[in-house]
């Protein structure tokens, strides 16, 4: 028989347990039919998650768009379409040459499939750049380039007209008529003599070997702005695919592998942007996932095992939990559309929680097993003690979640709204599903007690020690207080995804290099004449070091710069003119012109002593060994050698044909990219200092933002997001403690039993916040998740001995609540612990904060809750001990 509520429970409690025990006895009786229905609308949830899953990687949709800063972010894609949803390529190369060849053959490929890349830019190259390239160098620069030139023009004279073993040979042969008419002796040309020694020993030992003729002529080494180039390609992106740009990035590395670029042959490609980071961020969250999935699975189980001993009642719970499982996957995707990257771990929350309402049912059927020994009243009897407690605790669990509605990261919210709605979805399952397959199952009676009787000491303390438990645990947790200062947020996107993909490590590769600007951010002007004045207002804030607007790729001082290369043209045009081009020699020419240069060297140089004249014996040797070598080795040599003259050679004529440069002449494509099709200008503004420092970002933030307050940008982006997310969790907290106190004060009808509720639960996320401090564990986008998460799970623990504690219990730690409650955590434990060991650095932070406060959590119900009560104000036979 069913006893009732405790005389100072309010009337809807009792229609509460009514209601579960009819539901239950109704499943018991009709048990075949309920599992059938069950089995057949999982069947049809799991067709139409299967059907409709989708994945939006996209983690700048994870803000609410109606927020202003997002506006402005959206205004300015849509003023440039083209910027939004980019692959930017990024292509290394051991020398200029091999870059600029590198980059623009794979350029030139991209462009000619435009129905896969509508929009190819090379921001820093091509065409363009390599005819006005001297016009962007100051004035004095210019006339050195031009001097230098003039003083190799008899070196480039012959290379230009005989790009071969042969040429270079003669070429270099210019050495020794220097060094004979007293020009210089070997020590002044050691630079060369070294360099092509070097290259022509590699290629004798067939090993890579990367020559760079602009090096040798300038006499420096490259600008590592010179060894990297970049593309800016936005691709036709497949919505369809859960990586919807992978096809874009394959086609764009099978490219560039075909034309026989790789590390090995001296050209690096790798690939970052919005596009990539998403795609990786995926395939990050994907890997390992199944994995993990299998081993969390199989602990469950066995932790249910543990818990309930019974393979027939674990089974009936993990069949529960799989029909909860599939019905809130198909239910939350009718709500949402799309999963997100955030909301995909709905199904692990949903695990560690949903099975916590089975094991608490079946912990409880056990106990009434064991002491009426009977099935049918053993059922009806744990749904009778149960049903409130489960019905409040999900109920507030589901509120917890809910609380995330209202809020303007949409990434959580989309969460809240699957896990809320799951956890009524998990409650019904547990009163209809799980009696249902246990009276099918009939499972044997319990022989001992399901307690646990060897906790009867730690009983006996917290009871004659309570008051001292309570104040010291509340001493330690405000001793900490001071530990909350600390606290520490970290506003950085980037530190959730993993430095180990290639698109992250690009990206932070290129936040490590002063020459690129990563944390840019990019101001709107109405015009380009209105562009100056703004501009010229921007560059004298502190805060920044460079501005950028379409006008900067006008260069200053032409007049003074084109007579100087005009001049150099006109005297380099008959030396540089392709018709001039020799037959090409064959390998017994390149033989005999090889020999003939080694002789000459070694005559030259004779018994002159110095570092210069052994230079010049060493590549004496070394020509004659190449030339007596197999045919292989001098081919070797072709490769290392002839590939860069060739560019070297197309760059130096393009450089000398530069002409005036004005707004008109600036190619469409990169005017595109910085005047938009209604005639507004991009601005473009890089911080001064440290741009990977937070603070510096926030001052250049707000320095370019009290000039213009629609800016939009990276470091804005990071700022506005972190304040919006942490905006979010307040305000969800609070929502989540509002609303999970009217619904404890409406079934608890006692202001003291609600603050016995939420004290410990309190406590519990006061203790997590210090030890996250002292554990070092930064909050973040992600794992800030935990915090409201505690008030709805934490919650439930608490109700379950509340309730106990009200119905009579005594001996809370001995009874099987604490068996279910220890069981439960342990399973919710496991999936969160599934979270920590994902590849995913911010799933694996969300995995490690929850399982921390679930601990916190866990101990306050155990240890502090029980003393915090003391006894029951009076024992009745509805509690535990009944």
């Amino acid at each position: 028989m069913i006893t009732s509520p405790e005389s100072e429970a309010t009337a809807n409690e009792p229609l509460i347990a009514r209601a579960v025990v009819a539901i239950v006895d109704f499943c018991r009786r009709r048990r075949f039919a309920v599992v059938a229905l069950a089995t057949a609308l999982t069947a049809l949830s799991g067709w139409y998650a299967a059907n409709h899953f989708d994945i939006n990687t996209n983690t700048n949709e994870f803000i609410s768009a109606s927020l202003p800063w997002r506006q402005d972010l959206i205004a300015m894609n849509k003023a440039f379409p083209q910027r939004d949803d980019q692959i930017v390529v990024v292509i290394d190369g051991k020398t200029p040459e091999i870059a600029e060849a590198a980059t623009q053959r794979l350029a030139d490929a991209l462009r000619a499939k435009p129905d896969l890349f509508p929009y190819v830019l090379r921001p820093d190259g091509g065409p363009f750049f390599n005819r006005n390239g001297l016009l962007y160098l100051p004035v004095e620069e210019v006339r050195n380039t031009v001097d230098g030139l003039f003083k190799a023009q008899p070196f480039l004279s012959v290379l230009a007209s005989d790009q071969s073993l042969r040429g270079v040979s003669d070429a270099f042969s210019f050495i020794n008529r220097g060094v004979r008419s007293g020009a210089g002796t070997y020590d002044d040309f050691d630079r060369p003599l070294v360099a092509l020694a070097g290259a022509l020993d590699s290629a004798l030992a067939g090993q890579p070997t990367f020559f760079s003729w602009r090096g040798l002529l300038t006499g420096a080494p490259p600008d590592p702005r010179e060894l990297r180039r970049f593309i800016q390609v936005k691709p036709r992106l497949d919505y369809s695919a859960l990586q919807p740009g992978e096809a874009a990035s394959a086609f764009i590395r099978k490219t560039f592998a075909d034309m026989g670029y790789s590390p090995e042959t001296g050209a690096r490609l790798r690939l970052t942007g919005l596009v990539p980071l998403a795609d990786e961020e995926f395939a990050t969250v994907e890997d390992g996932a199944a994995l993990n999935g299998l081993l969390t699975a199989l602990i469950v189980l066995f932790i249910i095992w543990r818990a309930l001993k019974a393979p027939s009642i674990v089974l009936a719970v993990a069949y529960t939990v799989v029909v909860g499982l599939f019905v809130t996957a198909a239910v939350g995707l009718m709500m949402v559309g799309a999963l997100n990257l955030i909301s995909v771990a709905f199904a692990v929350l949903f695990v560690g929680i949903g099975v916590d309402f089975g094991i608490q049912y079946s912990v409880r059927y056990r106990d009434e097993r064991h002491k009426t020994g009977e099935f049918a009243s053993a059922l009806t009897g744990a749904a009778a003690k149960i049903g409130r407690p489960l019905a409040l605790a999900a109920a507030a669990t589901a509120a917890g979640f809910y609380a995330f509605l209202p809020t303007d990261y949409r990434g959580v919210s989309e969460l809240g709204l699957i896990a809320g709605t799951g956890m009524f979805i998990a409650f019904f399952a547990s009163i209809t599903v799980l009696p249902a397959l246990l009276a099918i199952f009939r499972p044997p009676a319990e022989e001992e007690p399901v307690g646990y009787a060897f906790l009867a000491p730690v009983d006996d303390f917290l009871e004659r020690h309570r008051h001292a438990v309570v104040i010291c645990t509340l001493g330690v947790a405000i001793l900490g207080l001071p530990l909350l200062t600390k606290l520490h947020f970290d506003f950085n996107p980037i530190n959730l995804r993993s430095p180990k993909v290639e698109s992250v490590s690009t990206l932070l590769d290129l936040m490590q290099d002063p020459v690129t600007d990563t944390n840019t951010i990019d101001v709107l002007a109405p015009s380009i004449e209105a562009s100056r004045a703004l501009a010229d207002r921007l560059s004298a804030l502190p805060e920044v070091a460079q501005v950028i607007s379409i006008e900067s790729f006008v260069p200053q001082d032409q007049d003074q710069k084109l007579p100087i290369i005009e001049k150099a043209a006109a005297a380099f045009a008959p030396v540089l003119d392709p018709t001039r081009a020799r037959t090409p020699p064959t390998d017994e020419e390149d033989v005999a012109a090889l020999l003939k240069a080694a002789d000459a060297f070694e005559a030259t140089a004779g018994e002159t002593q110095g570092k210069g004249a052994d230079d010049a014996r060493r590549l004496a040797d070394l020509m004659r060994r190449l030339a007596e070598a197999q045919p292989q080795k001098r081919e070797a040599a072709r490769k290392a050698l002839l590939p860069g003259l060739s560019v070297m050679l197309d760059l130096l004529r393009d450089s000398l044909s530069a002409q005036k440069t004005t707004l008109d002449s600036i190619p469409p494509d990169l005017k595109a990219d910085w005047v938009a099709a209604d005639g507004r200008v991009r601005i473009a503004v890089s911080p001064k200092g440290d741009a990977n420092d937070n603070a510096t970002l926030r001052r250049f933030a707000d320095a370019v933002r009290a000039i213009d307050p629609h800016a939009t940008g990276e470091p804005i982006a990071i700022q506005e997001s972190g304040a919006t997310v942490v905006r979010a969790f307040v305000e969800a907290g609070a929502w989540a403690l509002i609303s999970i106190s009217i619904l404890l004060w409406i079934v608890l009808r006692r202001f003291s039993d609600v603050l016995l509720t939420l004290v410990p639960l309190l406590l519990a996320g006061v203790v997590t916040l210090e030890i996250t401090v002292l554990v070092g564990l930064p909050l973040n986008f992600a794992n800030i998740i935990a915090l409201p998460l505690l008030l709805g799970l934490g919650v439930a623990f608490k109700i379950y001995f509340v309730m106990a504690w009200r119905a009579g219990t005594t001996k809370l730690l001995q009874s099987s609540l604490t068996r279910a409650v220890f069981f439960s955590a342990m399973t919710t434990a496991t999936a969160f612990g599934s979270l920590w060991l994902s590849k995913h650095p911010g799933t694996s932070s969300m995995g490690k904060l929850l399982a921390l406060s679930l601990a916190c959590t866990l101990a306050a119900a155990i240890l502090f809750q029980p003393a915090l009560m003391g006894p029951p104000r009076k024992v009745e036979k509805t509690g535990e001990d009944a």
